[in-house]
């Protein structure tokens, strides 16, 4: 059984103990390292598991201990977790790093010789299951210890494995990735009340046609060209609405917004050395 120990109990840190507790884990197998009060209660009883405000104290009999804070606080974790004996005795402990920019030298760096570091960039549709995760594993991670990583975050989505040269394109693309979906989801609503729809009846037509949209793409085996190019009649509707997307620039200001993103991911991890 492998036991978990998540050190952050914030949004994306919530996502993955609800993930894996809608997977089948067993609470009693997961503790959260939570230093806020409030936050701290309301994780141990919305989820029921334990929860400690010392990454050391969490460290003890966890197999994967999960940084799942904000670049700027990983240091502060791995200080603490320098008080813990990590892989003690026969226990193999590998170090997953959730942290946005953060390498995996700077924390092989800051722990024990040779202990093993998988980073890894999630995103939150992981709290409902429909996670995206990539992992790019450090120069001490075995392969039974990735595929170990795959295995968990497997439960609560998908899992692709790059190059760790490509994890800031990857915080681009798929860790910010929710936002930009939800603010087409945001405007189309809108333009739908601006159409005189109701908002309510507005919101369902827009979420179900992305989810509906999305599992189509998943599942068809058919690029995005090809199933758009199935619903664009000559002359038609969907095809005067497109004219207007590439007019008002839709292609090239995602461009520019990913470019953005990724570039603030290698700052981040970069002000936080």
């Amino acid at each position: 059984m492998t036991r978990i120990a998540v050190i952050g109990g914030g949004r994306i840190g919530e996502a993955l103990i609800a993930g894996l507790l809608e997977s089948g884990r067993a609470s009693k197998d997961l503790v959260v390292v939570e230093t806020h009060a409030d936050r701290a209660e309301l994780i141990a009883s919305r989820f029921g598991v334990r929860v400690t405000g010392e990454a050391a104290d969490a460290a003890v009999g966890a197999d994967l201990l999960v940084i799942a804070v904000k670049p700027g606080d990983v240091d502060t974790v791995l200080t603490e977790l320098g008080k813990a004996e990590l892989n003690a005795g026969d226990r193999d402990q590998v170090l997953v790093s959730l942290a946005a920019g953060v390498p995996t030298a700077r924390l092989e760096a800051k722990l024990p010789a040779g202990f093993p570091v998988v980073r890894v960039m999630s995103n939150t549709p992981m709290l409902v299951g429909q996670g995206m995760s990539a992992l790019a594993p450090g120069r001490y991670a075995k392969p039974e210890q990735l595929e170990l990583v795959t295995d968990v975050l497997g439960a609560v989505g998908k899992v692709v494995t790059v190059a760790e040269s490509q994890m800031d394109a990857v915080t681009a693309v798929s860790g910010s990735g929710p936002a930009y979906f939800l603010l087409v989801v945001e405007a189309m609503v809108d333009a739908g009340v601006g159409l005189g729809l109701t908002r309510d009846v507005a919101t369902q037509l827009v979420v179900q046609t992305m989810v509906g949209s999305a599992a189509l793409l998943d599942e068809s085996g058919q690029s995005a060209v090809d199933l758009r190019a199935a619903v664009t009649s000559p002359a038609g509707t969907t095809a005067a609405a497109l004219r207007e997307l590439e007019r008002g620039g839709v292609r090239s200001a995602f461009l520019e917004a990913l470019h953005a993103a990724k570039q603030r991911s290698a700052e981040q991890g970069a002000s936080a050395e």
